[in-house]
């Protein structure tokens, strides 16, 4: 049987949301000018809405939508964020799946932040989200690359071992689940874009006791703790253990490595 679709606690996410907002602001610095003025923007993956809105500091008069299939994140982006925009734009939310949405109106930019690695194939719907764009529209997108970091591949190790591998067996599945760098470059530049493709990793130095585990509850842990339900306290005390020795606490804090994946890929005119 497949394994439930997570359920998201934008509260949780939210605790490490300036560390997490960073990798967007980077992905925005490279975002090029739209080819319209009012601007209409969509953001794949929108979460609770936080990131979204910094896309309406870019271009103050846009019409942004976040489209997103969790209705929790919904809920939490509609209450902080929808509405008119001080520099007479629009930002409002719906809900839609990144695995099957396609444009239904021209875009200037359409954008996903750390949520293609949850949509199998994606680079498939590529030629659609292209299409869909105005020409000297922008394609743009960051994806975490850090799966086979100690967070990853710990939780991995613990999830097919004898205790919970018959429970977790359809939860995990992250082969696959980007693509390299040079593979998105050579996808979009056949698309007959103009690509720019990078990564970067960040060194986060996160406070307090167990940040490491507190950050991957809001992101990667969250497809075990919904399967798992009651029984989750039972994988997080052996998770937390495995995760104090990877990534020990300093002085200053805990250093935690997070290597991400940008594409910022603009249409011909």
């Amino acid at each position: 049987m497949p394994a439930a679709a997570p359920r998201w606690d934008p509260s949780q996410y939210l605790r490490h949301a300036d560390h997490r907002a960073r990798p967007f602001a980077d992905l925005l610095a490279r975002v090029p000018a739209l080819p319209r003025e009012p601007a209409r923007i969509a953001d794949l993956g929108c979460g609770p809405g936080n990131a979204t809105a910094l896309l309406a500091e870019r271009w103050p008069t846009a019409h942004i939508t976040g489209y997103d299939n969790s209705p929790q994140m919904l809920r939490r982006a509609r209450t902080d964020h929808a509405g008119p925009t001080p520099g007479g734009g629009r930002l409002d939310f719906a809900a839609a799946d990144a695995r099957t949405w396609t444009p239904a109106e021209p875009y200037d930019l359409i954008i996903s932040n750390a949520t293609l690695q949850w949509v199998p194939g994606h680079p498939a719907s590529f030629p659609a989200w292209v299409g869909g764009l105005t020409p000297g529209g922008t394609l743009a997108l960051q994806v975490p690359g850090n799966f086979d970091s100690p967070s990853h591949r710990l939780m991995r190790e613990i999830a097919r071992s004898p205790r919970w591998r018959d429970r977790l067996r359809e939860t995990l599945r992250h082969d696959g689940a980007i693509l390299t760098p040079a593979g998105y470059l050579d996808r979009l530049v056949a698309l007959g874009c103009r690509a720019d493709v990078w990564e970067t990793t960040y060194l986060h130095l996160l406070p307090g006791e167990d940040p490491v585990l507190d950050w991957v509850k809001g992101t990667g842990l969250r497809p075990v703790l919904t399967e798992l339900g009651p029984d989750a306290d039972a994988f997080v005390d052996e998770y937390r253990e495995a995760l104090r020795t990877a990534y020990p606490a300093g002085g200053h804090g805990t250093v935690f490595p997070f290597r991400r994946v940008f594409a910022v890929a603009r249409k011909a005119d």
